[in-house]
This record gives C-alpha cells, structure tokens and sequence, in this order.
C-alpha cells in the first residue's frame, strides 16, 4: 500500500491492463475517424497520462488541445463544476473526441456537453478512460469506454488526492477496509516485535505492546503509571482494570490508526474478557489474533544466538528459556480456546524469512 497525505491506497489497476484499455479505445477510435482529422480534446488536470498515451497508440493524422474542468477537492465532488480553460477556438466545423480520464457522477460530463452545445463543431463524442457505471445518471451517451470499475475512490495515471498521486504508473483505490484490531501472540524469540513493525506499517496499524506501555507511563510520572509502580514496587501484579486504562488512553490517543496490534496483552482470559468489553464501548472488537507457531528448538538457538549479542541473561541459559516456553504455554492455551470459540484463533507458521512470514500473517488478515 502506498500513504498520500493521511489515507492509504492499494493497487488496483497495473500500468498493461490500464495501456491495454488506451490501446483499444485509440483502435476503436480509429476505426471510426480513419478518414478524418479529428481534434481530441483532452480534460484536464486528470487526463493528461491518458492523451499522451492515447496519441501514441492513435494511428492516424489528428490533432490535440485541452480543456480544463474542476469539480473535486479530497475525496469528493464539490457539486460544482468550474470551467478554469476554455475550448480550442478551431474547432468550428470539426469532428471533436472529448478524452475524459473518468466518468462518474457525471457532473463533469453535463458541464461538457453544456460547453460543446454552444459550439459549431461538426459533431463531439466522449471517449471515457475509467467509467463507474454504478453511480453514472445516465443522462448522456458515453460514445467510448475503456474499463468499467466500482464506485471506489481512485489515484494514480493522472488522477489525484488533493494533488497527490497523479505521477504514479498505476492506479491505486482507497484502503476503505473495516478497522482491523489483532492480538499477536507468541513464544521468547518467535519475532512478534519484528511482525508487528511491518504489519502496523502495512496496514496503517498502532501496534501497542504492554511493556512499552508500562515503561512510558512510569517513566514520565502519569497518575497510571504511579499507580502501577505501587502495585509493583509491593511485589503484587498490576490489576487488570489498570492495564486496560493504559490501553484504552493509547487507543483513544490515535484515533487517525485503521486498528491496533496487541502484544502481550491479553494475557489471560479475564483480561480478554475486559478487553472485549473495553473494545464494545468504542464499537470495535477483535477481528483476529494471530499466533506465531515455531518449533521450541529453533527458537532455543535462535534465542541463545540473539543473548550472545544482547547481554540477555535470560537468553544465555536454555534452561530459563524452556521455562519460559512452559509458562507461555500454560498461559496461552486458555486463550487459545477462548479465542478459537469465537473463530479468530489463528496459528501462523514463524519460521523462515522475515518477508515470508510476513506474507502469511498478511493472507489471513487479507481474509478477515
């Protein structure tokens, strides 16, 4: 996915389908004004990829000019459409093609034709490059069409987000998915940390580890974060309505993210419970936790190898290690069940390269 300004977009139409689509309304074209001049009249800002390409492919004598419309700012139309460049003054007389680079509402098209009424051409026809025919009214023939697609705001080969994206090869539509919230599980040296990196990136995620969490409140003084350090500084664990408040402050604080990854917590199914229940209150829920599956060998040598370089003590003896592979395990098999009797339980290969697990934990949210 790619990020211009605050959405992100996926790709949606590769650069040979979209010069394919140009290619065949250029021959179309042809075909019908072989024996003309025609004049092509391209609309800008949007269009100015599609001319260039389409003259290219366009095998006969003609000639070009523009006009320039407005209509859109953001991801929406305005409702009203300016005339910021007229029409060509040569034009009387001639067969025009109008090369619009989409068709949608069709606002646009009804200001066009408006114009080209007031002219004295010989005759006009629209050639469309995109075109939505969900949402078209259908008050003016479109003469000519390359790809039909949904009601789904585009970027890219010419068409922007506020300015932004028009440079870019191929076509992209706007990330419209539902907030995705994940829980990341995971045994000592499974790469939750480095998953979780490239996930929140992928997806436009807050990833939102516990301990982070805990060492930033102590660290900086907060009502919570002295609360905890008294239940700590005791020896007794910080009760779980503490830990969900410090949570619901870091979600509350980027309402910008598409979801959020919770590493190390839950960590029982109390917490989970409480969880839900916190989720509820703000009209999300968890759509899946994802768990890294590796075998305790590999990650034994993987772990002894990382303590080598971190100083870790408790990287350097794999007896520590199996216990700690122990109290995971006991802790997360009631999550385990708890989540799989919602269907959100997934267990995810966590050996091999970085990038391959990273594809595994992306096909199963893509399926979400």
């Amino acid at each position: 996915m790619i990020k211009l300004h605050d959405k992100y977009f996926k790709p949606y139409l590769s650069e040979e389908r979209i010069l394919t689509a140009v290619k065949s309304l250029a021959e179309r074209i042809a075909i019908d004004y072989k024996d003309k001049t025609p004049i092509f009249v391209g609309v800008l800002n949007g269009a100015f990829m599609f001319v260039a390409d389409f003259l290219k492919a366009y095998p006969y004598p003609c000639e070009v000019s523009f006009i320039k419309l407005s209509s859109y700012q953001g991801l929406t139309s305005t409702g009203i459409v300016e005339t910021l460049l007229d029409p060509p003054d040569n034009i009387e007389g001639r067969s025009v093609i109008i090369l619009e680079d989409i068709i949608d509402s069709g606002r646009t098209l009804k200001e066009l034709v408006h114009i080209f009424n007031k002219t004295n051409v010989k005759e006009y026809k629209i050639a469309s490059l995109f075109y939505k025919s969900e949402v078209y009214n259908g008050e003016y023939t479109i003469d000519y069409i390359g790809i039909e697609i949904p009601d789904r705001f585009i970027v890219g080969y010419g068409l922007d987000y506020n300015e932004l994206g028009r440079n870019l090869r191929e076509v992209y539509q706007l990330n419209q998915k539902h907030m995705i919230n994940l829980v990341l599980f995971g045994k000592p040296g499974a790469g939750k940390g480095t998953q979780a990196e490239f996930l929140k990136d992928q997806y436009n995620l807050k990833h939102i580890s516990t301990g982070d969490v805990f060492r930033y409140n102590i660290k900086n003084g907060t009502e919570l974060g002295n609360l905890a350090k008294s239940y700590m500084d005791k020896g007794d664990l910080v009760p779980d309505e503490v830990t969900i408040k410090m949570l619901q402050d870091e979600v509350e604080n980027h309402p910008e993210a598409s979801g959020f990854i919770f590493d190390g917590f839950p960590r029982t199914v109390a917490q989970a419970k409480a969880l839900d229940e916190f989720l509820k209150t703000k009209e999300m829920r968890i759509n899946a936790t994802l768990a890294l599956d590796a075998n305790d060998e590999v990650l034994i040598q993987r772990l002894l190898e990382r303590g080598k370089v971190s100083g870790r003590t408790d990287d350097q003896d794999e007896s520590k290690i199996r216990n700690r592979f122990e109290e995971y395990n006991q802790k997360t098999a009631p999550l385990q069940a708890y989540y799989e009797a919602q269907g959100k339980y997934h267990s995810v290969n966590g050996i091999g390269a970085i990038e391959d697990i990273t594809r595994r934990l992306a096909k199963v949210i893509e399926e979400l």
